[in-house]
């Protein structure tokens, strides 16, 4: 099994882009877990901006459920945090990470997936990316690291 943090598309439009010509619709973040025969683990997720409910069922796919804007079944960022360690929360905490993140780190956590990690923060200038990730050695050790990468290529480059 593995985890991925993927986009997902809602009817609902974010209030600066509500009087715009072009139709821009609001996309939230989610975690999906695919099984070991590549399937997407079929799930729901409540917009952040709107709280529709949607059913999750491929990677960047979904279908909103009519009439649903509340659904007591799905985990709340709060509810994460009891199963995870203190030392992880408050560093997720302190990023101000999104719902997605927490559960990714649940998962690494409780599929022991060492040396895997979730995005702290990420900054962008020009070509060049950087950022901050939490890395899972172990259930009880865990390190912040530093990262960077070039966003395109060279053209002299091979």
């Amino acid at each position: 099994m593995k985890g991925i943090k993927h986009l997902i598309e809602c009817h609902c439009t974010l209030p600066q882009y509500r009087n715009s010509k072009k139709i821009l619709y609001h996309k939230f973040i989610v975690f999906s877990i695919i099984d070991n025969s590549d399937t997407v683990i079929s799930k729901f997720a409540q917009c952040n901006n709107c709280d529709v409910v949607h059913r999750v069922y491929d990677i960047c796919k979904s279908e909103i459920l009519a009439g649903r804007d509340e659904f007591n079944s799905l985990l709340t960022k709060d509810e994460l945090k009891l199963m995870l360690p203190d030392d992880v929360v408050g560093v997720l905490e302190s990023y101000n990470v999104d719902l997605a993140t927490y559960e990714k780190a649940k998962f690494i956590l409780d599929n022991n997936m060492w040396k895997d990690h979730v995005i702290l923060a990420k900054d962008s200038l020009d070509d060049e990316t950087t950022g901050k990730m939490l890395v899972f050695e172990s259930k009880k050790k865990f390190k912040i690291e530093l990262f960077s990468f070039k966003t395109s290529i060279d053209p002299g480059e091979k």
